[in-house]
């Protein structure tokens, strides 16, 4: 439609304006002559009236054919759509659909029945919910579809409905499989790292070590070739491992039995063989799925060795670890930890140590240890503690009476944060875990972090530290310590104090030196008997009041044995040394016969604290971990917020029973 030729309503009444001007002007020297011209003048207005109409009825037509050709195209086109269509009610019943939705449902009389009859997995109900662009994927005999849909407004003039339901199934199934296929022939890079091959070597006799090391290649080799893998042994005790990932799921289905296969290598060595793989998976990249595999070893041995860590983008899965850590007779990166320490603290002007929250022994004497380290080299030191609580009461008290100037260097996790630089250094003992710490605030403030911990490795970890010594087969920070201490200089300055600290630190996490304890354990302790610890003075700071005892053994006499093995127990009082009743109650179950594990359960400050001690052939940690808790194979623990301590017993219990299936205990 074109309507250039025609006047438009604005010109047209200025045209008239003009022309009765004109013709008022012309009625007043010749009366005829206007009559004429307003004659001409009414027929000008009719005609063009006309024309209007004509062009109107013309365009009405126009848009009444295309309605009506699009109508037909629409209709066309929904009968015929390439993929299956179906309108549904708000209910969920079928009120029309196209051929291609019949064959794929491949069902009579569709009409009026409801969708989820044919289709359980689609609720109506979520589509209103959700109600946005993205589809829904769905699995319906064997193939995957994307279900698009939208929600169609009906007027009541039309229909008695309020609105009608649209869904476009597009199959995916194609694509699917393809992505299937895709994911499962991704590589994944694993680095597998032979935990105790000096130790090995050094105790098997000089005719058996090239075996024992020819039988590992052998059986490392046959078990990638039995996979489907590649290997490459770049190192003595180092071997890097491709694999596809259905592959590698295959292996993880089976929790990697290689473990067991090489701890039972017996060819003339003394001790067993172990084994610790860092897998990396999903990766954008191989860079960056190798970058993951080596992350996932450093937690592998960060955690004790003789297990497995699998990294996928941010997600960690742990497999083994059953076994206790094998401690390393060799001082020499105690050596090397030692004198680095030293130059960091001659670096820095003022020194921060901070253990975990509610600080034990071991945390409190370690910090006094570093502390020591620290005024040796003549720095300012600050031990960061918020407040002595029931575990540390006695040391503490001592400390006022033996060591007073000690108070002016224990400040609080404020006092900290205000004193702080970038320049300072930050010693973290006992502790990994950013969440644990006294104040997680200050490691954002503080450039240079030292981890001293003998705990396993979690996923929780301080980000960036510039030293690390984490020794899970140490029995105590406090023996770490202790030699930090031992080769920081020539000679061995420490006050009786200090070495009773220490001690009591290493008293109390081996429980009276027989648990976790080896040879470098008791090397420790003599050092501090050296220095002048005094074992009668340290048996006192475990004493407890008559209350405390009470209380501890009402928890032994109600507790429960559960799986024939593991004993539970319940301290439901909320006091200030409940935490420390817990732990000592869950150290005198397992002086029942029969008993490999306890664990304990107790309300504090609003949340409930889970004990975990074992003899060594269960795994608390592994246990507790299930519960967001850490700690070490034979002491762990935990704490659950927002539940009731009857809930936190049942998650407790749920993951012992998973534990159990997982076929963690030899």
């Amino acid at each position: 439609m074109d309507n250039r030729g025609l006047f438009n309503w604005k010109d047209f009444k200025l045209y008239l304006i003009i022309m009765c001007c004109l013709i008022g002007v012309i009625a007043y020297y010749q009366p005829i002559l206007a009559v004429t011209w307003a004659g001409v003048l009414a027929y000008l207005i009719y005609r063009y009236n006309k024309i209007i109409q004509n062009k109107e009825k013309e365009w009405v037509k126009y848009i009444e054919g295309l309605s009506e050709e699009f109508d037909s195209a629409i209709k066309h086109a929904i009968f015929n759509m390439p993929f299956p269509l179906v309108m549904l009610e708000t209910d969920g019943t079928i009120s029309w659909y196209n051929t291609k939705f019949l064959n794929m449902i491949d069902e009579e009389d569709l009409l009026n029945k409801k969708i989820e009859n044919f289709v359980p997995k689609l609720k109506i109900e979520d589509i209103i919910k959700k109600n946005t662009e993205e589809p829904l994927n769905l699995k319906y005999k064997d193939k995957y579809y994307e279900v698009y849909y939208n929600i169609v407004e009906i007027k009541k003039t039309i229909s008695n409905k309020d609105n009608i339901i649209m869904l476009y199934w597009v199959d995916n199934t194609e694509a699917k499989h393809l992505k299937v296929k895709c994911n499962e022939e991704r590589l994944s890079v694993c680095l597998a790292y032979v935990d105790n091959y000096d130790e090995v070597k050094s105790t098997t006799p000089e005719v058996n070590r090239p075996l024992v090391s020819a039988e590992v290649d052998k059986i490392i080799s046959s078990y990638v070739s039995e996979n489907n893998g590649f290997v490459r042994k770049y190192e003595n005790d180092k071997y890097l491992l491709i694999f596809e990932n259905k592959d590698l799921n295959a292996i993880i289905n089976r929790r990697f039995d290689i473990l067991d296969k090489v701890r039972e290598i017996d060819m003339g060595n003394t001790i067993p063989i172990t084994l610790s793989m860092g897998v990396g998976k999903n990766g954008k990249n191989p860079n960056e799925t190798y970058k993951f595999a080596k992350a996932a070893i450093d937690i592998a041995l960060g955690r004790g060795g003789n297990q497995v860590v699998v990294k996928a983008n941010n997600d960690l899965f742990f497999y083994g670890g059953k076994t206790k850590a094998i401690e390393k007779r060799s001082k020499v990166r105690s050596r090397v930890i030692s004198h680095a320490l030293r130059q960091l603290i001659d670096q820095s002007e003022k020194v921060f140590i901070m253990g975990h929250k509610n600080a034990d022994m071991d945390s409190f004497g370690a910090g006094i240890g570093v502390m020591r380290a620290v005024k040796n080299r003549n720095k300012k030191g600050y031990l960061i503690l918020d407040g002595p609580n029931p575990s540390i009461r006695n040391i503490y008290n001592r400390m006022i009476d033996e060591e007073p100037e000690y108070l002016d260097f224990i400040i609080s996790p404020e006092e900290a944060v205000e004193k702080a630089d970038k320049s300072s250094l930050l010693v973290v003992v006992d502790n990994h875990k950013p969440s644990f710490t006294e104040e997680p605030e200050l490691l954002q403030i503080v450039d240079k972090i030292v981890i001293i911990d003998h705990h396993r490795r979690g996923v929780e970890f301080i980000e960036n530290p510039v030293l690390i010594y984490l020794e899970p087969y140490a029995s105590s920070t406090c023996e770490l310590v202790t030699e930090i201490l031992y080769y920081m200089s020539d000679k061995l300055e420490m006050t009786k104090f200090d070495a009773d600290a220490l001690l009591a630190g290493i008293t109390v996490d081996t429980k009276n030196f027989t648990f976790q304890t080896g040879v470098r354990t008791f090397e420790a302790a003599s050092i501090l008997k050296r220095a002048g610890a005094d074992t009668t003075s340290v048996r006192e700071l475990f004493k407890d009041d008559y209350d405390t005892f009470l209380n501890r053994a009402e928890v032994v006499r109600k507790s429960k044995i559960m799986f024939g093995q593991i004993a539970i127990g319940k301290l439901e009082k909320d006091m200030e040394d409940s935490v420390l009743i817990a732990a000592q109650a869950a150290n005198e179950l397992l002086n029942i016969n029969g008993i490999e594990a306890s664990f304990v359960l107790t309300t504090t400050e609003g949340k409930i604290h889970i004990s975990g001690r074992s003899l060594g052939n269960i795994s608390v940690q592994l246990i507790l971990e299930k519960l967001d808790g850490g700690g070490h194979l034979t002491s762990a623990g935990t704490q659950l917020e927002g539940i009731s301590i009857e809930e936190a017993e049942i998650m407790l219990i749920n993951a012992i029973d998973e534990y159990f299936k997982e076929g963690e205990i030899e």
